[in-house]
């Protein structure tokens, strides 16, 4: 079934984490439906803007429409670290069940401004909102915040957002950062303890987590954390696959048969992923 943020977590309560996956291009998206099937767990496809536009949003929305609709899972559509308000909006009239509205990088009235347009538009459309405070580190597609730049989020910082907003989840930066695939990042746990004892019911989601390591994910998932992102793994796989499956191409090659190893890992990860966020 097609669903948004707030009726993912409702359905998973008590079972760990929703998985949160970023799709690069269409041809991972039935390999990334077939995981969570297999799995039995619920599953969130994130883009970011430039692959909605690159894919197209109609047939992007009602691709992962028709296979949520087929599927014995649920599935959100969610739009990831939007920027623009107008952008969200648009998602928002075309059919994503979820979106993210990144003003981070703002003043914290200026993203709080932001954020509550974007949450009055998207009640009245049924459609989940995530929010970010504090700056995550990295760079991945469409988040580019220097090190230098990441900060902590400040719980008290973070509970007054959360009641200005009410948005239905948020993100935190607890030591994590998004690239990282070189080294693991260092959770700070006690943050995370003070963040979910002053937010309460809002669904704590954490960036950044190729650089988490299996242990760290699965406490993350035990103290809490409600939507786990991965996103750089799922990208650097699946060019590693196709750079191993093109050279020895011809021009009477299926492409199918080029893509469908790179499609194959990609369900690997996520099978493995999606079995450290249960409970």
């Amino acid at each position: 079934m097609y669903k948004n943020l707030v009726e993912l977590f409702e359905e998973n309560e008590g079972k760990g984490a929703v998985g949160a996956f970023n799709l690069h291009c269409f041809e991972m998206l039935p390999s990334m439906i077939h995981a969570a099937e297999e799995l039995q767990v619920p599953i969130i496809i994130q883009t970011s803007l430039g692959t909605a536009e690159y894919i197209g949003f109609e047939p992007l929305i009602a691709a992962v429409k028709a296979l949520a609709e087929g599927s014995s899972i649920s599935v959100c559509l969610h739009m990831d670290h939007c920027k623009s308000v107008e952008a969200l909006k648009k998602a928002i009239d075309l059919g994503y069940s979820s979106v993210m509205y990144d003003g981070s990088s703002l003043p914290m009235e200026e993203n709080i401004k932001n954020t509550k347009e974007v949450v009055a538009y998207a009640r009245a459309h049924h459609v989940s909102v995530e929010g970010e405070i504090g700056a995550i580190g990295g760079a991945e597609e469409g988040v580019v915040v220097a090190q230098n730049e990441a900060a902590y989020t400040k719980p008290e910082d973070a509970l007054y957002y959360v009641d200005q907003t009410d948005v239905d989840a948020l993100a935190v930066a607890i030591g994590t950062t998004h690239g990282q695939y070189k080294s693991k990042a260092k959770i700070n746990y006690e943050l995370l303890d003070e963040l979910k004892a002053k937010l309460g019911s809002v669904g704590l989601v954490l960036h950044g987590g190729t650089g988490v390591s299996d242990e760290d994910m699965k406490r993350c998932v035990r103290e809490g954390m409600k939507k786990i992102n991965v996103g750089t793994e799922l990208n650097k796989s699946y060019i590693e696959e196709v750079n191993a499956s093109f050279p020895g191409a011809t021009p009477l090659t299926s492409l199918r048969k080029l893509f469908t190893p790179a499609n194959e890992h990609i369900k690997r990860i996520i099978l493995e992923k999606a079995s450290l966020f249960k409970l």
